[in-house]
């Protein structure tokens, strides 16, 4: 093996949970601890010549992919220097594990019994792609057919799996814990990923997490030396295995990733730690880039003759079949084996190729999955029942599920056991269900949403929350990259089912970071959909069909709203719905209508609104009595399109109303589909209301309210648009 020296051992051997496998050398006066395999333990032939075999799939498989570039078109990376320490993993892993991968490990695929035929209708989009029908890049594998290790959809952002796999790793522990894990053995999830993406915060936020709850998983760290054209000494002062060291609890342990042997038991062996002691380790695989960063990024464009003649010293290919041929399989048999390899991929290559195209029929299929809520159920307003405000509506709607459903749970920032939210929405909720189903987080939101991800894929039902809106920002990407997307890209094998709660809106000087109204930042993307009730009942109801539905789901809850404190906000509160009320998403509710009287002569308008939009037009319509019907959307997304166009035709006027900035807004771009459905029936110009285009809400009071829409102001519109 060629020491690398910025691979310095930093703690002591017995950091590793199995030393005994290990020799600490001294190389230029740097200890390295170095995986050494037990060469006294006959040699597996059966099992070292399928790796060879497998070997030559991903020799000529990258041969062949560059051989053919015109119609290898779409860009990918293959695993040719990584091959060894991937068929280690692949080879190893049974249909109970769970596996997340990168770009580049194709060779995991190879390894758990994929066929190149397999992976070649994803390389080159073909409608057939076991994995997502066309829509994905190669190796961006998604699967769940039970026979070989389940793999969790991921995106091609570098350690953004990082989040959910450790989420599905928490999903594993908490189903364990409940005897509710059907398993021959204690599952084990690996998380793949190349050592440039552990300099991403979010690989931070994983890890801490995982040492801290003790998961059962293993994180692969495949260290080729390159991010790209960024070489190891550009991007960090430290590789993954020393970095590790940093988060208390986390096993560790290098191997040179380009020896199967080597690597072959090491994987063993952490799998069976990992399996036995039910804690994380990381594996630091030092490996070779023998290939392109990817076939669009070609290796000769920014390394030179020098280095890819160092890295090809490690070639893994060579490394196998000579030490096959040191314990006594001849030449004939590996050079058969090699032949028939080559045949294979060159006619898996050519089915690949002449299979089907997609359908362009099916391109918006999967963007969801069908949702078991499609009408209103329950009883709204039980006889007898006592007003309560949103955040109890809220709590009691939050209790009832878990209550119901064990494999419910909450978390995040301050809903635990001592203080039960900041806004006493999740009070006695721990003290109820134990810390397992309800508890505290780190501030750590981009952990908080990315982990539902893996807890829904392994049936765990996550609710969470982020605090405020403005704290939703650190969340986008897990949000956007991994979960909206993730239904649609796995041809909805994984829909994330997660209700997120996040507080919304100005209210009593709360400053410019916890008074924003930001819902467009995620309307503008597909795959999430999106609650703003504006009253106690809406909120229960609709929480519950946010649960049941097999999406994400963002529930934005206004915090001026909870408690009804707010001056004309009395009618947030509402008689409580019973257990079984709930509200199907996408259906718009009218709060208040106009008269017949007034509908005849004209004299009308309808508003569009939600939130404490309803509350402002409700208290500024009171000067036009029967002039102004309301419409609560309540489901942003799906929006009740039908029930705003048949209200606006009917009407003739229209305001849409929201609290957020109004430039470039939901609000807008719901008045352009306004006025475009129904342009022959306007008397007026679609007029959209809301707060003024700052980048923030001022502390001051008074100021905020100047920001803001207001009933003052909002009244002044309506008396302009009635008489023009």
């Amino acid at each position: 093996m060629i020491p690398h020296p910025e691979s310095r051992f930093l703690a002591p051997a017995s950091h590793s949970p199995f030393h005994t496998n290990y020799r600490l050398f001294l190389v230029q006066s740097t200890y390295l601890l170095i995986f050494a395999p037990d060469k006294t333990k006959p040699l597996n032939h059966p099992l070292y010549l399928r790796a060879f075999k497998k070997m030559c799939y991903v020799k000529y498989m990258a041969q062949t992919y560059d051989e053919n570039r015109q119609i290898c078109k779409y860009v990918h990376s293959t695993s040719r220097g990584h091959e060894a320490i991937q068929l280690a993993v692949g080879l190893q892993l049974q249909p109970h594990d769970y596996l997340a991968v990168y770009y580049r490990d194709e060779s995991i695929l190879l390894g758990l019994g994929f066929e190149p035929y397999e992976l070649m209708l994803q390389l080159i989009a073909k409608r057939d792609d076991p994995f997502s029908g066309g829509r994905e890049y190669y190796s961006h594998p998604s699967y769940k057919g039970g026979d070989k290790a389940m793999i969790l959809h991921h995106s091609s952002a570098t350690g953004m799996q990082a989040i959910p796999t450790t989420g599905l790793a928490q999903g594993v522990q908490y189903l364990e814990k409940k005897s509710m894990l059907n398993s021959p053995e204690p599952p084990v999830v690996v998380c793949s990923m190349g050592d440039g993406s552990v300099t991403e915060g979010e690989v931070a936020e994983a890890w801490q997490f995982a040492v801290l709850k003790q998961l059962p998983i293993i994180y692969l760290i495949q260290d080729n030396d390159w991010s790209i054209s960024v070489s190891s000494d550009e991007m960090r002062t430290m590789n993954a295995y020393e970095y590790a060291s940093g988060f208390k609890g986390m096993n560790r342990v290098q191997v040179d990733g380009s020896d199967f042997h080597a690597s072959y038991e090491c994987v063993r062996d952490a799998i069976q730690f990992v399996r036995e002691e039910r804690k994380p380790i990381l594996i630091h695989a030092k490996v070779p880039l023998l290939n392109h960063h990817t076939s669009g990024v070609r290796k000769e464009m920014y390394r030179g003759a020098e280095n890819l003649a160092l890295h090809a010293i490690d070639d893994p290919f060579p490394k196998l079949k000579q030490y096959l041929l040191d314990n006594g399989i001849v030449d004939e048999i590996l050079d058969e084996i090699e032949k028939r390899a080559e045949e294979k991929v060159a006619r898996d290559f050519q089915r690949a190729v002449d299979a089907p195209e997609p359908d362009p029929a099916t391109i918006m299929e999967h963007e969801y999955a069908p949702t078991p809520v499609t009408e209103e159920k329950g009883n709204r307003s039980p006889a007898g029942g006592q007003k309560v405000v949103m955040v109890d509506a809220a709590l009691h709607a939050v209790d009832e599920i878990l209550r119901k459903h064990p494999e419910a749970i909450f978390f995040g920032q301050d809903v635990g056991r001592r203080l039960g939210g900041v806004f006493r929405e999740a009070a006695t909720l721990a003290d109820k269900y134990g810390d397992d189903r309800v508890f505290n987080t780190a501030i750590q939101e981009a952990y908080i949403v990315g982990s539902t991800a893996g807890l829904s894929a392994v049936g765990v039902r996550p609710m969470v929350e982020i605090q405020f809106c403005d704290y939703q920002f650190p969340a986008i990407n897990q949000l956007i990259t991994e979960i909206s997307k993730s239904c649609y890209l796995t041809m909805g094998k994984f829909p994330v089912s997660t209700v997120i709660r996040i507080p919304i809106g100005a209210y009593g000087g709360g400053g410019p970071y916890h008074s924003g109204s930001h819902e467009s930042i995620v309307l503008s993307q597909r795959g999430i959909k999106v609650v703003y009730p504006s009253n106690a009942a809406d909120l229960k109801g609709l929480l519950k069909a946010a649960y049941y539905d097999p999406n994400p789901v963002i529930v934005y809850e206004h915090k001026g709203l909870y408690w009804s404190k707010n001056p004309g906000t009395e009618d947030a509160k509402t008689i409580e719905p019973d257990e079984d009320y709930i509200i199907p998403l996408g259906k718009a509710n009218v709060v208040q209508e106009a008269s017949a009287e007034q509908v005849d002569q004209g004299n009308t308008l309808c508003i569009i609104t939600y939130g404490m939009g309803v509350y402002w037009a409700k208290n500024a319509s009171k000067q036009f009595p029967g002039s102004v019907e309301i419409i609560d959307l309540r489901t942003l997304n799906p929006c009740d399109d039908a029930k705003v166009f048949e209200t606006v035709r009917r009407h003739g006027k229209c305001i849409v109303l929201n609290e957020e900035q109004v430039e470039n807004t939901f609000a807008q771009a719901l008045s352009g589909r306004i006025a475009y459905a129904c342009f022959r029936y306007l008397d007026a110009p679609v007029k959209t209301i809301g707060a003024k285009p700052l980048p923030a809400v001022a502390m001051n009071m008074a100021l905020e309210k100047a920001m803001l829409p207001g009933v003052e102001s909002l009244a002044e519109e309506i008396r302009i648009l009635l008489e023009s």
